[in-house]
């Protein structure tokens, strides 16, 4: 009797452990169930908000309005950047797919109020303006826009 009493406690020591086992391996499995995988880096685009710019505002006006730019120009003029992007991961580890990107460009005359207004994402590859709803000229800009399109997921 004595040698079925300790065969039944070591199968349910070994019972025990299994599932304690299987245990601690679904809750260290469960931080990955419900991962949404979608998100956004930069600036949160509003277009309500974006719609209150106009051409002849203040910056002040677009300050108040759109907030903190993402980034300035200095070169060639005077201009803010609201930079954003959309990324979507299937699972927490893996790489990040671009679902979207936009920069929101508000360009000022020397005055300080707002001469243009540029909506940027990409279509098709290309950099693309979704208010005029033309590809930029090759230039100081173009090149800005490409670069900062290529380049924002590598840090």
């Amino acid at each position: 009797m004595r040698k079925s009493r300790t065969g039944i406690a070591k199968i349910r020591r070994n019972s025990v452990a299994k599932l304690a086992f299987a245990a601690m391996l679904s809750l260290s499995l469960a931080g990955c169930l419900g991962y949404d995988g979608e998100l956004q880096h930069g600036y949160v685009a509003d277009e309500r908000l974006q719609a209150q710019v106009k051409t002849g505002s203040s910056a002040e006006q677009v300050l108040v309005v759109l907030g903190t730019p993402s980034t300035t120009s200095t070169v060639g003029g005077s201009a803010w950047y609201y930079i954003s992007q959309k990324t979507t991961q299937t699972l927490a580890f893996q790489r990040p797919d671009i679902v979207e990107q936009r920069i929101f460009a508000v360009y000022f005359d020397k005055n300080k109020k707002v001469e243009r207004i540029a909506n940027y994402g990409l279509q098709d590859g290309q950099v693309f303006d979704f208010v005029s709803r033309t590809t930029p000229t090759a230039g100081a800009e173009s090149s800005f826009l490409a670069n900062a399109m290529k380049n924002l997921l590598r840090f």
